[in-house]
C-alpha cells in the first residue's frame, strides 16, 4: 500500500503521537531538572515549558484515541488544538534561547529577594553555597545573607549561590529551548497528517457513517 493509504497515514499519527508523548515527558523532566537547581517557580519561562509539556502530553493521549478509532471529532480538535499548542511552544522556546545572562541574573535576583531566610537557607544547603551576588549591587545582601548562612564550607570559603543558579540555568534553557523548537515544528507535521487522515475513508468501516 503507496504511504498515502488509509493504513499508512494511521500508523504514521499513531507513530507520531507516541512521540510527543516521549517529548512531554522531556519537557517535563527537563524543566523539573532545573528548577530543582534553584530555578523557582517564579520563573514563568521554566513554568511555561512545563505546562507545554503536560497539555502536548494530554493532546498526544487524544491524537492516539483518535488515530486508533478513526474519531472524526477527537481528530478536528486535535488538530486545532496542536496548532495552538506549536504557537505557544515555538514562543517559549525562543524565549528560552533569547534570555541571556543579565536577564537570567535579575530574574534570579528577583526570585532571591522573595525567598524567606528558611528557603533561602535550605537552597543554600542543596547547592553547598552562600549568598546570592557578592558584587557592588547586592553586597548588602549580600552580607546579610552570609552571615544568616550555616553551610561549613564558610571556614574554607563557600560559592556564591547566583553563580552555581546560573551555571545550572544556563544549560537547562538551552536543553529546553533547543528540544522544544526543534519539535514544536513536527506539531505542524502532526496537523498536516491528522487533516489528511481525518478526510481519508476507512476501507473496513460503514460507509454511512462516515462524516
Amino acid at each position: 500500500m503507496v504511504c498515502g493509504g488509509f493504513t499508512c497515514s494511521k500508523n504514521a499519527l499513531i507513530a507520531l503521537n507516541v512521540v510527543y508523548i516521549l517529548v512531554g515527558l522531556l519537557l517535563i523532566g527537563v524543566a523539573a531538572w532545573g528548577k530543582s537547581y534553584g530555578i523557582v517557580s517564579s520563573i514563568n519561562v521554566i513554568g511555561g515549558v512545563i505546562a507545554v509539556g503536560v497539555f502536548l502530553l494530554l493532546i498526544a493521549v487524544v491524537g492516539l484515541i483518535g488515530a486508533v478509532n478513526h474519531h472524526q471529532v477527537m481528530l478536528f480538535f486535535y488538530m486545532v488544538i496542536l496548532f495552538l499548542v506549536f504557537l505557544i511552544q515555538f514562543g517559549v522556546s525562543c524565549s528560552c534561547l533569547a534570555l541571556n545572562r543579565s536577564q537570567q541574573e535579575h530574574l534570579l535576583k528577583l526570585t532571591w529577594n522573595r525567598m524567606s531566610d528558611a528557603t533561602r537557607q535550605d537552597l543554600e544547603q542543596q547547592l553547598n553555597c552562600c549568598g546570592f551576588m557578592n558584587d557592588t549591587e547586592n553586597i548588602a545582601t549580600y552580607m546579610s545573607d552570609y552571615s544568616l548562612c550555616k553551610m561549613p564550607c564558610k571556614q574554607t570559603g563557600c560559592k556564591i549561590c547566583g553563580n552555581v543558579m546560573l551555571t545550572h540555568s544556563r544549560q537547562a534553557l538551552r536543553i529546553l529551548g533547543g528540544v522544544g523548537l526543534f519539535f514544536s515544528f513536527t506539531e505542524i507535521l502532526g496537523v498536516w497528517l491528522a487533516m489528511r487522515f481525518r478526510n481519508q475513508k476507512d476501507p473496513r468501516a460503514n460507509p454511512s457513517a462516515f462524516l
